[in-house]
């Protein structure tokens, strides 16, 4: 199991690259509306995340559960997606998401604004101040829904591990370096560990699910994490019972494993401790 993640500017094709790249034996193409249709299959109203897909939230729009709600799951359906079997994602952060996996590639795309106005103005058949307003608008958005969620600088290339010009590579010319790439960075032994820990990360996600969604216990800035058999929730906590509620919950997410599991807790205990909702 691999990813291949691309994030990129507007009118740099990284639509038409991620295509091509999905041409490749046993990849998918995951965009937008795939995730979208994952995310409805859960019941979620998608509307009520439109302000937060790779834009940067309004002041508002930072301060409601919602952008919680929104991250939760992205990253679910996005784990989804990849257990369905070797992915091309293109955008909604995806590299950030699987950080640090044995078998990602995570891409950046751009081209030179020049020819960024040219593309826009046939898509969009406008002019150039026109054209120029709407690539500074995206780029802004794309930057803010990246520092905000992720707390990276969007175009920092150290960010990725590869990083291409659109404007002098087309993207079938993209696809195959990336493919080069990909047989020369890509182990049987690293999609190995990337299978396991992409079932590490389904399963923190679940768990998270659980105590957040479906039992509802507020623990506040929850995170999971799946080592091997061990899970460890951290946190902060009004209280010991809640604590123990979310362990509780957890080890029901984990079900029965072949595997003996154990879960413990490194969330804090703050008496009379509240959030801004």
């Amino acid at each position: 199991m691999a990813i291949i993640a691309v994030s990129r500017e507007l009118a740099a094709l990284g639509d038409e690259t991620a295509r091509e790249l999905a041409k490749l034996p046993g990849y998918r193409f995951v965009d937008k509306h795939t995730l979208e249709k994952r995310i409805k299959s859960y019941g979620i109203e998608i509307r009520e995340f439109e302000k937060y897909d790779e834009r940067k939230p309004s002041f508002l729009a930072s301060l409601s559960h919602g952008r919680d709600d929104y991250l939760h799951y992205l990253k679910t359906a996005i784990f989804a997606e990849a257990g369905q079997g070797s992915c091309v994602f293109i955008g909604r952060g995806a590299g950030m998401v699987f950080k640090n996996m044995p078998g990602l590639i995570s891409l950046f795309l751009a081209s030179p604004l020049e020819i960024r106005i040219e593309r826009v103005k046939s898509y969009f058949h406008c002019d150039d101040r026109r054209a120029r307003q709407i690539i500074e608008h995206s780029d802004e958005d794309r930057a803010g829904f990246h520092r905000y969620f992720f707390d990276i600088d969007w175009r920092d290339p150290a960010n990725y591990h590869l990083s291409l010009n659109t404007g002098i590579f087309c993207p079938a010319d993209c696809a195959e370096i990336i493919n080069q790439f990909k047989n020369r960075f890509f182990t049987a032994e690293s999609e190995k560990h990337s299978a396991v820990r992409l079932k590490e990360l389904i399963l923190e996600q679940k768990i998270k699910h659980c105590i957040m969604y479906e039992r509802e216990i507020p623990v506040h800035f929850l995170e999971v994490s799946a080592s091997g058999s061990v899970i460890t929730l951290y946190g902060v906590a009004n209280s010991q019972a809640l604590v123990d509620a979310a362990l509780n919950a957890a080890e029901e997410a984990v079900g029965e494993s072949p595997v003996k599991v154990t879960v413990h807790s490194e969330i804090q205990v703050v008496r009379e401790y509240s959030v801004m909702p």
